[in-house]
């Protein structure tokens, strides 16, 4: 047997599973595209989370969109946060241009365009449903994190916080915390001081103005009642298909630390709200974040263990979460470690620093007899990518150079004449 069909066995081998799966594309050799050799993702192992890589143009938003529209046509909800603002045209139906007949003969699938049951969400109000949710929801470690408090500032807060518990104070919207800080610090100040310690004048004068600082940048949208329900992600429409949840986050694009920390507080949300399911034949919901290095970037210590902690624990609620990113290195080694399917599009090496990287990512992949790792990220082509996923056992599938099947929905925005229809 030649090295080539030694190749395809292992391929059609390492990408054979009993339960339901879904074909992302065909695996590739020496440039070729082997017809036929499908790379499938078993939907059971859609729980241990994944990572989405590339540079930008290389493919990794149209990876997302045909991993959205499979697990919804498998009956999976899905959440996609969309900074940039180019997924809503996933309700819509692509169109068979020439290029995706060919490519898709090339994989050895059909090609038929449609469109998929999507709900728009904001965190403005403003082209969606309005996303919501209290302080007391957020609480001490996230509000610090949004608000840039030092460690001093967030040890404060959190006694804040503690203060309105013992009280059963509802901590709403911005005002009340501003309340309750001015409370404690003017007449409620001997008895605060009494229960809990001094605390500066000089910090919460910082902390109060930081948060006049957040409500002008437009928070007091998102803060309030009534607050998400998480059960509204779990939707499927007549035919049994997952809601496509789209959060729209092109209106905060300039506030990345409002939208890292409110994906923190909905992933701590849906932690929180979801019972125990352990290992399912398919997932309860996925959720995708896109420019995922937002989130990870100035995050403390107690930030990053609790991202860590919710990353592990939630699969066992039958949730998977899907980082998307440029930069493998944008993700923390403790989180990578836990990412059982990764999807690697082509990385440039334009610096020493590039070439680093690159060597550093390879090592992430299991090894293969016939890829040099290193080499093949720099050589990639358009919607082609490294594909490594965990087997129903949960041992990783042998890597595939992989030609991604295009989406079936449009590859493009919806017309604001669509989205309010």
């Amino acid at each position: 047997m030649d090295k080539k069909e030694q190749f395809r066995a292992l391929m059609e081998q390492g990408y054979s599973f009993k339960g339901d799966s879904m074909v992302l594309g065909a695996a590739m050799y020496n440039g070729e595209c082997l017809t036929g050799t499908h790379v499938k993702i078993p939907l059971r192992t859609l729980n241990r989370h994944g990572l989405i890589a590339g540079a930008t143009g290389t493919g990794k938003t149209k990876t997302l969109q045909v991993i959205s529209e499979e697990l919804s046509e498998k009956g999976v909800p899905v959440l996609l946060m969309d900074v940039k603002g180019d997924l809503s045209g996933i309700a819509m139906p692509g169109e068979e241009k020439p290029f995706i007949k060919e490519r898709h003969e090339k994989i050895g699938l059909s090609y038929s365009p449609k469109g998929f049951p999507v709900e728009l969400l904001s965190l403005t109000g403003k082209d969606g449903v309005s996303l919501r949710a209290t302080v007391s929801e957020f609480g001490p470690v996230l509000l610090s994190r949004i608000l840039g408090l030092n460690d001093t500032q967030s040890s404060v807060m959190s006694v804040i916080f503690k203060y309105c518990d013992d009280h059963q104070l509802a901590l709403l919207d911005l005002k009340d915390i501003l309340q309750v800080i001015k409370f404690v610090t003017e007449e409620g100040k001997a008895e605060f001081e009494k229960e809990y310690g001094k605390v500066s004048p000089a910090t919460t004068g910082i902390i109060l103005r930081k948060i006049m600082e957040l409500e002008q940048q437009g928070a007091e949208h998102f803060f309030g009642e009534l607050s998400f329900e998480i059960q509204d992600l779990l939707r499927r429409d007549k035919n049994g298909q997952g809601v496509i949840s789209i959060v729209r986050l092109t209106d905060i694009q300039d506030k990345p630390k409002l939208f890292s920390t409110f994906m923190l507080s909905l992933l701590a949300e849906i932690y929180n709200t979801m019972p125990e399911k352990g290992d399912l034949e398919k997932p309860e919901l996925v959720v995708f974040i896109d420019e995922a290095h937002l989130i990870f970037e100035e995050a403390s210590k107690a930030l990053l263990d609790q991202i860590e902690t919710i990353i592990k624990l939630i699969r066992s609620k039958g949730v998977g979460i899907f980082f998307v990113t440029q930069n493998p290195m944008d993700v923390p080694n403790e989180v990578l470690a836990q990412l059982g399917l990764k999807v690697q599009h082509a990385l440039r090496a334009f610096t020493a620093l590039d070439r680093k990287a690159i060597k550093l990512t390879a090592e992430n992949f299991p090894l293969s007899e016939f890829y040099k790792t290193d080499d093949v990220l720099t050589s990639l082509g358009i919607g082609e990518a490294l594909v490594t996923a965990l087997n129903e056992n949960g041992i990783p599938t042998p890597l595939a150079v992989t030609m991604v099947r295009a989406p079936r929905s449009r590859m493009d925005v919806l017309t604001p004449e669509e989205i309010t229809a």
